[in-house]
């Protein structure tokens, strides 16, 4: 690997989270908090169960982070071949586009990215936390993470509470405890972020929208000329289809007029 690779936005980026991830469980640990507490009167359950979910945590993180987020297959295809995609993703009165960065047939509902320079299937955002995409591979995971880590947070945020003692003199609590009330902070800021997101990611699944549809609608091609949204489902099938990969009905749906717009993959 070459050294300049070792600096790459993406290493950068999740070895901050994870030293982040680890320092902080560092603190709550060495300050009287219930963890320290339950380890020195040998009751080793919580404070394991509290390790075993940030490791899990920060696996998820990293699961989502480094996996393909569902990149349109960039291999020149023969005719057969994308006229077969273009069958299985799309009804015949939606035309495929070809995207005007990387040159691929893009299926209903993939968007290029610019900071990844490929183009995703059921494209949601580009993450910066995370260096990469959240689309249709991935955004499962993505919303178990965050559901994980608010979990984490939320626990973390209890613990450094109550290592909080406010009773001491204030010169003497600020040498003791103020790095824990940063992290306490720290805690309740990431809490506070994490938890909107969760939120509001909970929503656009059980409507059956990604985060690019719901913000761009009116710059899509296949949404702007709609009242509606054409992909909900109805709450109980958005969310098997989301996790469990139930198919949904045809996208016969969305019969609508082909927009002719010089192939342009900004609109989509």
């Amino acid at each position: 690997m070459a050294p300049w690779a070792l600096l790459s936005p993406g290493v950068l980026v999740r070895t901050g989270h994870t030293v982040l991830t680890w320092g902080i469980t560092l603190v709550l640990f060495l300050h009287d908090t219930e963890l320290r507490q339950w380890e020195e009167q040998g009751e080793l359950l919580l404070p394991l169960t509290f390790l075993f979910l940030v490791l899990g945590s920060l696996l998820l993180y990293l699961a989502v982070s480094l996996m393909d987020p569902g990149y349109v297959n960039t291999q020149p295809q023969p005719q057969e071949e994308a006229k077969e995609e273009q069958t299985a993703m799309v009804p015949p009165a939606i035309a495929l586009r070809r995207c005007r960065f990387c040159l691929v047939l893009q299926p209903l509902r993939a968007r290029h990215c610019r900071d990844c320079r490929r183009c995703v299937r059921r494209y949601d955002h580009h993450c910066p936390w995370m260096e990469n995409c959240v689309g249709e591979r991935n955004h499962p995971l993505f919303v178990a993470y965050l559901a994980l880590q608010l979990a984490v947070l939320l626990w973390g945020l209890h613990l450094a509470w109550s290592g909080l003692h406010f009773f001491q003199p204030w010169g003497v609590w600020l040498r003791s405890s103020g790095l824990l009330f940063a992290t306490f902070l720290l805690l309740f800021l990431f809490s506070l972020v994490v938890g909107l997101l969760l939120a509001s990611h909970l929503y656009l699944v059980a409507s059956n929208t990604t985060t690019w549809e719901f913000i761009s609608s009116h710059r899509i091609a296949y949404l702007r000329q709609r009242p509606g949204n054409p992909f909900d489902h109805g709450l109980t099938r958005n969310l098997a289809h989301f996790f469990c990969g139930w198919p949904l009905r045809s996208w016969d749906i969305l019969r609508a007029e082909e927009v002719e717009e010089g192939g342009s993959s900004q609109d989509i």
